[in-house]
């Protein structure tokens, strides 16, 4: 192989299969000399490509860890697996690793072939998740749209479909995707609008990413992040109040709300949840997902929905023949004042 860029990259491939290779094996593969792999070998470590070698006879090369990530060189099968494995993981919402999932999802297919791309669709199209809780589904290759939007600072056009029910189209200049766990966000600033807006992507329709860039602006809050959890917090949901009888410590990071709720410790072994969610089936799941005992104190349909499910339950364990008595079917439910 005399085509010294194609045979480098031959090699790296190689090498980036986690085992030792004798150079020997590597000269007969690339159909070059051993001295010719000793100055490829060189030539990676130039490039940053921490190749170690190992003493002996014939002497052996293999990829280590370095302080960056290289480039890497995937075939087919592996370009596919990774492709439907980084869309499953933006479809279901892994906490903490969602938005990098979409990032390198938009990387990767941004560089597919055609026929893998075909590949990867036919993959998902035949395939149907099995997602866990009530949250909306997001299409990952309008995520992947919106991604490369915001990485590129792109302008994006789109129709929006507000809580109301009111469609209008929007022309946004994205600044960032955030994950609560249970549904993405899209910010961006609202150029119709001359202001900063918060988008659920579940309600955007018809991203069409427009070629125009633009300077991005500050951000009116310290980090994504801050500026998504002031917005939820303006936004008309449900307050709640309870009483939690586990240590704060424990029920913190436990909550479904994605940050969307306050813990004041009472005593060692119970706390105060202040939380907001836009439902009150949300609130009573994330409440029982504690396993243990609590009291909700606001707001009162919250109670009577406990209740409810109470019921269902105790029919449910009793064969069916559970019944409503007009009592608080729950010890954690009752309509007690807070302290």
């Amino acid at each position: 192989m005399t085509d010294t860029p194609a045979r480098l990259l031959n090699l790296l491939s190689l090498l980036q299969t986690p085992r030792e290779w004798p150079g020997s094996e590597l000269a007969e593969r690339l159909g070059v000399s051993p001295r010719t792999i000793r100055r490829d070998i060189d030539r990676l470590r130039e490039l940053g490509y921490p190749v170690q070698a190992s003493m002996g006879a014939d002497g052996g090369y293999r990829l280590v860890a370095g302080t960056a990530m290289p480039p890497l060189l995937l075939d087919d099968e592996e370009a596919v697996a990774i492709a439907v494995g980084l869309r499953a993981a933006a479809g279901h919402a892994v906490v903490g690793i969602e938005e990098a999932s979409v990032r390198a999802l938009g990387k990767l297919l941004q560089v597919l072939p055609a026929r893998l791309r075909h590949r990867v669709g036919t993959l998902n199209t035949a395939t149907v998740p099995l997602l866990t809780g009530d949250g909306p589904t997001v299409d990952p290759e309008a995520l992947t749209l919106l991604a490369g939007a915001v990485t590129n600072h792109e302008r994006l056009r789109f129709g929006y479909r507000a809580r109301d029910g009111a469609e209008t189209r929007r022309n946004v200049e994205p600044e960032r995707l955030v994950s609560t766990g249970r549904r993405w966000y899209l910010i961006g600033y609202d150029l119709d609008r001359d202001d900063w807006r918060l988008f659920r992507v579940d309600r955007i329709a018809d991203p069409f990413a427009t070629g125009a860039r633009f300077t991005p602006r500050p951000l009116p809050a310290e980090d994504a992040a801050v500026f998504v959890a002031n917005r939820l917090r303006r936004s008309p949901t449900r307050s709640m109040v309870a009483t939690v009888h586990r240590p704060a410590a424990e029920v913190d990071g436990w909550m479904p709300w994605a940050g969307d709720y306050e813990i004041e410790p009472i005593d060692d072994q119970s706390c105060r949840l202040r939380a907001r969610a836009d439902s009150l089936k949300w609130m009573a799941a994330g409440l029982l997902m504690l396993d243990c005992d609590f009291e909700v104190h606001e707001p009162p349909e919250l109670r009577e929905h406990l209740r409810a499910v109470a019921l269902r339950a105790g029919r449910a364990a009793d064969g069916g023949s559970a019944r409503w008595s007009g009592g608080t079917t729950t010890a954690g439910a009752t309509g007690t004042s807070p302290p």
